[in-house]
């Protein structure tokens, strides 16, 4: 199996290289090797379990996943594979780390073309030295730059995606929810529309973890999720404000100096709401992180995440929470044109509601 792999790394390396930029090799080498040292390491999540090179919490966990993973199959119609049945542990907090970068005065994130996953807005290493350092050119080319610890990916079923110890000591609830939302990028990916994909993913994993919640889940699991979500789309309209705010301020016919002056009094107006919306919640700092570095490419990669998420759950609900329906309904939507799709989801997102700010 090892010799395999390895013959299947050598032959996906070689076919990045010819496919990419010349100037892209070493990205695509050290995507190549992250990958491989990845997926030698998987052990079989049924073999951990039998044996004794673990101990009764991570085997407890592991039994969980599996039973996570089993539910995505046969109660979301998610793909019946390998994915997800063995485990790595990692030397590291996260697999990769993804940089995202928005210009000084735009809230639209640059984009990469990848041979396989088209265009997306990130670019993804294996190393956080790596992420920084690609970061750093980008800064010094005045982007506005993001370095994200990312605790779980999916390979869009090239290879069967192993359970990584960067997320299997999570809460049930919120490893059902990656687990669904990685499976879904299997089950429907669209090359080159992040946010179609993320969107759609995104869905899929709040849907099935609240269906999960309801077969396996406590109360009180249920009532933390619940509260996870109306957090969530507290501080989404509150970022959305945000951007809105900042989108205005762009367009304007303002000098660039001008410009950043008031982007820079926006972000510190926004630090302060951010206190009064933590303050509504208990103080409850989960967000605490995310906001500290807070710059447009945090807002472009949020965005790219949730702009079309209430259409993908209006869609939802159209097909009666029916995941099978549902996945047909959106992979009808794909073969659709830009355009067409553009309309047919700007049709389902709800009206915004006006709201009143401060010039800043």
């Amino acid at each position: 199996m090892s010799r395999r792999i390895k013959l299947l790394f050598v032959l996906f390396g070689l076919l990045l290289f010819l496919l990419g930029a010349c100037t892209d090799s070493a990205y695509y080498l050290q995507a190549a090797r992250g990958q491989y040292a990845i997926l030698e390491k998987r052990q079989p999540i049924a073999e951990l379990l039998s044996g004794t090179t673990i101990d009764s919490q991570r085997k407890a966990e592991l039994a969980r996943i599996l039973q996570i993973r089993d539910f995505a199959t046969t109660q979301l119609a998610l793909p019946d594979n390998a994915s997800y049945r063995s485990y790595v542990e990692l030397d590291r907090p996260y697999p990769i780390w993804n940089v995202v970068a928005a210009p000084a005065l735009s809230l639209k994130p640059k984009t990469w073309c990848f041979p396989i996953a088209g265009c997306v807005s990130y670019r993804g290493y294996f190393s956080k030295s790596a992420a920084k350092s690609f970061a750093q050119s980008l800064q010094d080319e005045n982007y506005d730059t993001l370095v994200a610890g990312v605790p779980a990916y999916s390979t869009l079923s090239w290879f069967d995606d192993p359970v990584l110890s960067s997320f299997s000591h999570w809460p049930a609830a919120s490893i059902a929810r990656l687990i669904f939302h990685e499976l879904a990028h299997q089950q429907l990916y669209l090359t080159g529309d992040s946010a179609f994909n993320e969107a759609f993913a995104t869905s899929v994993g709040i849907a099935g973890t609240r269906l999960w919640l309801s077969q396996y889940g406590s109360a009180e699991e249920r009532r933390q999720f619940a509260i996870q979500l109306e957090r969530e789309v507290a501080f989404v309209n509150w970022t959305n404000s945000l951007r809105q705010q900042l989108a205005d301020l762009y367009a304007s016919s303002l000098s660039d100096q001008e410009k950043l002056t008031r982007k820079n009094n926006l972000f510190a107006a926004a630090h302060l709401q951010y206190q009064a919306l933590k303050n509504s919640w208990g103080g409850y700092g989960g967000y605490d992180n995310w906001v500290k570095t807070l710059n447009n490419a945090r807002l472009a990669s949020l965005q790219t995440y949730r702009r079309l998420l209430p259409a993908f759950n209006r869609l939802f609900e159209e097909n009666q929470r029916n995941f099978s329906r549902y996945y047909q309904a959106c992979k009808e939507l794909s073969k659709k044109s830009t355009e067409q799709r553009r309309q047919f989801l700007a049709s389902l997102q709800p009206t915004p509601q006006p709201t009143t700010r401060e010039n800043p």
